[in-house]
């Protein structure tokens, strides 16, 4: 499955080259009235620029020809860096039809690079690769909800293919064989994901489902648990064992407020499994998530209280 079908790709010696002030017009103004160019202030004495550099290179190469780069010098080009007000290095700036369009100064982490990258290239009304599989990691994502787990793993693996490291993917594929209950499979890929993926939230959350879904396994009948519960509330391992059964048969809300009564009653039993167990289920869920909102706020009240 080729997701980024019609983005042909461009030798890297077209897409990134050194440049000049005597190649700036050339190389930057004419070049970005077709496709925008970034340009990376550099010199050979900065520190950050020997970082940022190879990481805006390999995402302008990962672009595919949607982007250019231009690397200025300035050192051998002090008058372009005066006309642009370069007050220090390194600075990158975005050109498009002749102009500044975007830019930023520093050192950046690897996820901002790129999403830079990808925003100029949007400014400039093009699309991205990047775009393109987020576009489909939505796609997979609908079919996951809709039942459709294989074609989603399949979608979810297709993307991998263009992009090892796509964490939403990765996460993805590991919940798509969750829903198939194959939860070996999904340890499997879980434990083989790229080391730079490996703490993304999209990843943390996979981690999150997983550990539920082998809890699910084991969960008791909830009417019995229910019951002891009610005939004896100071029974925590009752109650704890009844906040899985609950989660277990969907009923996340109720699984929550059985954990925050638990903590309410003693924080301190099994190690804190209570509040352990209250992250995972938070970690599982979207941040923004209503259970996850009020949740946190009423585990924060207690613990603050």
């Amino acid at each position: 499955m080729d997701i980024l079908n019609g983005a042909g790709g461009a030798p890297a010696a077209d897409l990134i080259k050194d440049g000049s002030e005597a190649t700036f017009m050339a190389d930057v103004v004419e070049t970005s009235q077709e496709v925008p160019v970034i340009v990376d202030f550099w010199a050979p004495w900065c520190g950050p620029c020997k970082t940022l550099g190879p990481m805006l290179e390999d995402a302008v190469t990962a672009a595919k020809g949607a982007v250019k780069m231009v690397k200025i010098n300035v050192d051998e080009a002090q008058m372009i860096a005066g006309q642009l007000q370069i007050q220090s290095i390194p600075t990158v700036y975005a050109f498009f039809k002749g102009q500044p369009v975007d830019g930023f100064q520093g050192a950046l982490p690897g996820s901002e690079i790129k999403a830079f990258v990808d925003r100029v290239i949007a400014a400039a009304g093009g699309e991205s690769p990047g775009g393109q599989l987020d576009e489909a990691v939505e796609a997979a994502e609908e079919m996951l909800t809709s039942g459709a787990a294989v074609d989603a793993a399949q979608t979810f693996a297709a993307i991998l293919g263009e992009d090892p490291n796509h964490a939403a993917a990765y996460g993805g594929l590991v919940r798509a064989h969750i829903a198939l209950d194959d939860l070996d499979q999904a340890e499997a890929i879980l434990n083989g994901a790229p080391a730079e993926i490996s703490d993304t939230p999209e990843l943390e959350a996979a981690h999150a489902q997983l550990e539920l879904a082998k809890q699910a396994a084991d969960a008791g009948p909830v009417a019995e648990l229910s019951a002891a519960v009610e005939a004896e509330p100071d029974n925590h391992q009752a109650r704890f064992d009844l906040a899985l059964a609950l989660h277990a048969n969907g009923n996340v809300e109720e699984a929550v407020a059985q954990l925050l009564e638990l903590f309410r009653r003693d924080r301190e039993w099994n190690d804190g499994a209570a509040k352990t167990q209250l992250f995972t289920i938070f970690d599982a869920l979207k941040p923004n998530d209503p259970v996850v909102l009020n949740g946190r706020r009423k585990l924060s009240s207690m613990i603050f209280a």
